[in-house]
This record gives structure tokens, C-alpha cells and sequence, in this order.
């Protein structure tokens, strides 16, 4: 009976006893693949983009200083831009593009909003790789 079990132990491939080398009768396919590395547009040389954080009333300025090779323009998913449409993203609707090597100051007013949120690129594909969260805190004194 021991030997039998040792027998289906290396048949298995599930040796106990140290130093045993074993073999397995699984059959597998090789694969191989390729990896090629380019680089992409990010903010703050980080990916997703900066974590902002604000307060339920607050107004944010963020300065964009757009050093990549394209026109930019970022909007503000979910926040409500009331009388403030031109920072708000979208590329040649509500603003103009943020164009390379120029900089534009967008003002960000959370009069209603809650909760989290998210910023992001609204212009070409560049709205693949710059992108962030928006933390909306409760006003300060409340829950």
C-alpha cells in the first residue's frame, strides 16, 4: 500500500518527502507574447491624474500648464457649472483647446455636489490617460 501511494504521489505530482523530484503528466501550451512600452499624456506625472479634494461650496482653481504634444481641455464630470460654462471642457463647444505649451486657469464651483466625483481630459484621446477624482467633502460642520 505504501508504495502504491509514492507511485500515485509522483504520478499526481504531489510529492511530500523532501528532496523528491517529482514529475507531473500535465501537458501545457507555451505561450508568447510581446510587451512594447510608448509613452502617454499624464498629469502631474502620475496615472489616474491627482486626487482633488474640496468641501461642499468650495470653489477650486487649477491651473492647467499643458506641457504634452496636443491640445487640451479637462471637464469636470458632475459638477454643475452654473453661469461658468467656460470651464467646463468641452473642446471648441465651451472652450478652447488648451494648447501645448500655453496654460489656463479653470475655476471650479461645487455649489451642490456630494460625494466623489471625477475629472478628465475632454479632447481627442487624450481623455484616455488624464483623468482624476474629484472628493467632495461634507461643509465643514456637518455630517
Amino acid at each position: 500500500m505504501g508504495l502504491l501511494l509514492l507511485l500515485l504521489r509522483i504520478l499526481l505530482g504531489i510529492g511530500l518527502f523532501k528532496g523528491m523530484l517529482l514529475f507531473s503528466l500535465v501537458g501545457a501550451d507555451v505561450h508568447y507574447y510581446d510587451f512594447v512600452t510608448k509613452s502617454m499624456v499624464v498629469v502631474n506625472e502620475s496615472f489616474p491624474g491627482s486626487v482633488i479634494h474640496v468641501r461642499k461650496g468650495d470653489t477650486a482653481y487649477i491651473d492647467v500648464h499643458n506641457q504634452g504634444p496636443y491640445g487640451v481641455t479637462l471637464q469636470w464630470h458632475g459638477v454643475k457649472q452654473h453661469r461658468n460654462p467656460w470651464s467646463d471642457g468641452p473642446a471648441y463647444v465651451t472652450q478652447c483647446q488648451v494648447e501645448p505649451n500655453t496654460n489656463f486657469t479653470y475655476e471650479v464651483i461645487f455649489i451642490s455636489e456630494d460625494g466623489t466625483l471625477w475629472w478628465h481630459a475632454h479632447s481627442d484621446w487624450t481623455r484616455s490617460s488624464v483623468h482624476g477624482a474629484i472628493v467632495i467633502h461634507p461643509t465643514e460642520g456637518t455630517t
